[in-house]
């Protein structure tokens, strides 16, 4: 398995000072890397040295990633900004997505897309990563059936108050996906996030295939209290 996946951690403890200039020119660099999961979803990714919010983190900067609204938007944030938090987690510097946390001013953005999430970035003042067994989630058979070895991947990825609503059913190469199904109260705070956060789980299971294509698909089974996102083909 990939080994910054293994590893990776979400930091809430920065250093106060700002990266240098070169760092923050390759962090603008790796914005033109990533891969988006759906390439005809216009996004935007910004960095600013501010934010506001219930449970914000204080770090010397910060992503505001933004999207068209259209299916499949937060999904391609989530993929998308995830290979940012382990781009940054190979080079030396801390991050963590920030669900409720937003501009601290309106006109804070350039981007002319709604605003979507943050993510915090800086340099760690704590421990930038930890052992495997000190991820706290979920067995492979609460989240899943079938065997597939990318599944391991999904497990270990980050999502909204580490509650992995997620399930994957491997079906021979295949593995579909879906997220939970939220009552209406529930869906108002984390619908949006359950989206991101499957994006999160797909960019894992992206970089653990050799030929990673993902798209919905007929005849698929139902499963109750699940809403199906797509297939990992």
């Amino acid at each position: 398995m990939n080994e910054i996946i293994c590893k990776r951690k979400s930091i809430r403890k920065y250093d106060p000072a700002p990266l240098d200039s070169t760092t923050l020119e390759k962090v603008r660099e790796q914005f033109k890397a990533v891969k988006p999961l759906f390439p005809d979803i216009r996004y935007s990714i910004e960095i600013v040295n501010k934010t506001k919010g219930l449970f914000n983190v204080k770090a010397p900067h910060y992503l505001l990633f933004s999207s068209e609204e259209r299916e499949g938007g937060y999904e391609n944030i989530g993929f998308i900004g995830q290979q940012l938090d382990l781009f940054f987690s190979e080079n030396g510097i801390g991050s963590c997505w920030l669900g409720a946390s937003k501009p601290e001013e309106n006109n804070q953005i350039q981007s002319a897309l709604p605003y979507v999430i943050a993510m915090s970035f800086g340099k760690p003042a704590e421990p930038l990563h930890r052992n495997i067994a000190e991820f706290k989630r979920k067995s492979l058979t609460a989240i899943s059936e079938g065997r597939d070895e990318r599944l391991e991947a999904a497990r270990l990825a980050p999502s909204a108050v580490n509650s992995q609503n997620w399930y994957f059913i491997a079906d021979g190469w295949k593995i579909h996906c879906y997220r939970k199904k939220l009552n209406p109260i529930l869906g108002m705070i984390y619908n949006r996030m359950n989206q991101i956060d499957m994006g999160i789980a797909l960019c894992h299971i992206a970089l653990e295939s050799d030929d990673f294509r993902f798209a919905k698909t007929e005849n698929v089974h139902e499963r109750k209290g699940y809403i199906y996102v797509g297939t990992v083909l």
